[in-house]
C-alpha cells in the first residue's frame, strides 16, 4: 500500500504532525521555494509584508509539505486548488492560483472547464463569480475571450450522452434516488441529473472524465457532502482513479478547507476502501497455458506488458495473477478476476489485450480456460 494511504491512519489517530513524506526543515524550505517559484514566478519566505510570520508558516506547510504528499503533478494540484477556492468563493486567492495554474501548464480551456464544473455542485451564481475572477486573469494575460467552445452534445444527444457517463460512473444505477417526491417530480430531478449534470457538463471537452470526477470529489470534500462523498468514491474508482490519488487530492485540499472537513472525507475514503469487494457478479477463472519453451522469454514479456496495462487502465479487472510451475516454467497459470462479465468482454477488446493475443499466437501451444467459484467470496487479495 502506498505511503499516502498510511496518512489516513495517522490523521485519524490524532498524529497530525506526521506527513506522508517526512523531510528535514532544510528540505521543506528548499521544496517550498522551488514550488512557489514555479507557480508564481516570485520568491517565497521573503519575510516581507504585514504578516511575514504567518506567510512563513503557510508557505512552508502548503508548498513544502502538502505539495510533496502523493503522486500528483503540479498541474493537478493547481486545478484542485482552483476548484476548491472557487467552491469556497475566495476569489482573491482564486485569481492568484488561476495565474499559477497557467504557469504550470493548465490551458485556458482546461481552467475554464474547472470553473464550469462547479455549477452543478454550488449553483450558477457562484460559478459565474468564479468565472469572472478567472476571466480577469485571462484578460491580464492577453488571452482572447470567449474561448473555444467545448460542448459535445446537442438537444437530441444530451440524454444518451449523460446516461452513458452515468452508467460508467454508477453501474448499478441511481434512478431511484428521488423516488417518492410529491407530485412525482423526482423524475424531473433525475432527468436533470442525467441530461444536465452528466450529459451537458461531464461530456464537455478539455478535461477527461477521470479528471472531472476527481475534481468533483474535491468540491464535495469542500462542501462536506457526506452522502455524495460515499457514492462519488466509487464513481472515481470506476473511471480509474485510485484510492491513493483520491487521498492525495483531499490532502491537497486540506490547507484550504481545514482539518475537520478533510478528516471527514478521509474517514469516508478509509471506510469505502476497507469494504470487501462485492463478489456476487465477479467472473473468476483460471487460464492454464502451455508455452513453446523456445519462445518463453518473449511470451513472458508480452504477458507482463499486458497484465500491467490491464491492472493500471481497467477498473473492471480486479486481479490478474500469473504463475509458472517451478519444474516446468513453460506451464503458466493465471488467476483472473473481473468485476463482471461486461468487464471481461470489455477487457477482450482493449488494445493491450489484442496486442498480447496476436503477439503470442505462435507461442501458445495449449490453452485451457476453467471457470471457478471462490470459496471465500469477496476476500481481498492483499
Amino acid at each position: 500500500m502506498r505511503k499516502v494511504i498510511g496518512i489516513i491512519a495517522l490523521v485519524l489517530a490524532g498524529s497530525l504532525c506526521a506527513m506522508a513524506q517526512t523531510t528535514s526543515n532544510m528540505d521543506r524550505i528548499e521544496v517550498c521555494k522551488q514550488n512557489y517559484h514555479a507557480l508564481f514566478g516570485g520568491e517565497a519566505l521573503t519575510g516581507q509584508g504585514t504578516d511575514p510570520e504567518m506567510m512563513d508558516i503557510l508557505q512552508k506547510f502548503i508548498f513544502g509539505e502538502v505539495f510533496q504528499t502523493g503522486d500528483l503533478t503540479l498541474k493537478q494540484r493547481e486545478m484542485i486548488t482552483c476548484i476548491t477556492l472557487a467552491t469556497m468563493q475566495t476569489l482573491p486567492q482564486l485569481k492568484a492560483h488561476a495565474g499559477a495554474a497557467l504557469n504550470v501548464g493548465v490551458t485556458p480551456e482546461e481552467l475554464r472547464e474547472v470553473m464550469y464544473l462547479t455549477a452543478p455542485f454550488i449553483g450558477f451564481p457562484k460559478m459565474l463569480n468564479a468565472v469572472g475572477a478567472v476571466n480577469e486573469v485571462f484578460k491580464e494575460r492577453g488571452i482572447s475571450l470567449p474561448l473555444e467552445k467545448q460542448g459535445t452534445v446537442t438537444e437530441e444527444t444530451r440524454h444518451a450522452a449523460g446516461k452513458a457517463v452515468q452508467d460508467k460512473l454508477y453501474p448499478g444505477g441511481i434512478a431511484s434516488v428521488m423516488e417518492g417526491l410529491p407530485g412525482d417530480m423526482g423524475k424531473d430531478v433525475e432527468r436533470f441529473l442525467t441530461d444536465y449534470f452528466f450529459g451537458e457538463t461531464y461530456s464537455r471537452g478539455a478535461l477527461d472524465l477521470p479528471t472531472r470526477e476527481l475534481l468533483g470529489y474535491c468540491v464535495l470534500a469542500t462542501l462536506e457532502a457526506e452522502s455524495q462523498l460515499h457514492s462519488h468514491y466509487h464513481g472515481n474508482i470506476h473511471v480509474g482513479n485510485s484510492p491513493e490519488t483520491l487521498t492525495a487530492a483531499v490532502i491537497q485540499c486540506l490547507p484550504y478547507i481545514g482539518f475537520p472537513a478533510a478528516i471527514k472525507t478521509l474517514r469516508i475514503i478509509k471506510e469505502e476502501y476497507a469494504k470487501p469487494v462485492l463478489a456476487e457478479n465477479n467472473l473468476v477463472r483460471l487460464s492454464k497455458i502451455t508455452v513453446d519453451p523456445a519462445q518463453l522469454d518473449a511470451y513472458n514479456a508480452f504477458l507482463k506488458e499486458e497484465i500491467e496495462a490491464s491492472m493500471r487502465l481497467e477498473p473492471g479487472v480486479l486481479t490478474l495473477y500469473a504463475t509458472a510451475e517451478q519444474d516446468a516454467p513453460h506451464r503458466v497459470s493465471i488467476l483472473e478476476i473481473y468485476a463482471d462479465c461486461a468487464a471481461y468482454e470489455s477487457h477482450l477488446q482493449t488494445p493491450h489485450f489484442r496486442k498480447y493475443k496476436q503477439g503470442t499466437l505462435s507461442m501458445v501451444k495449449e490453452l485451457e480456460l476453467v471457470d471457478v467459484n471462490p470459496l471465500i467470496p469477496g476476500l481481498k487479495i492483499k
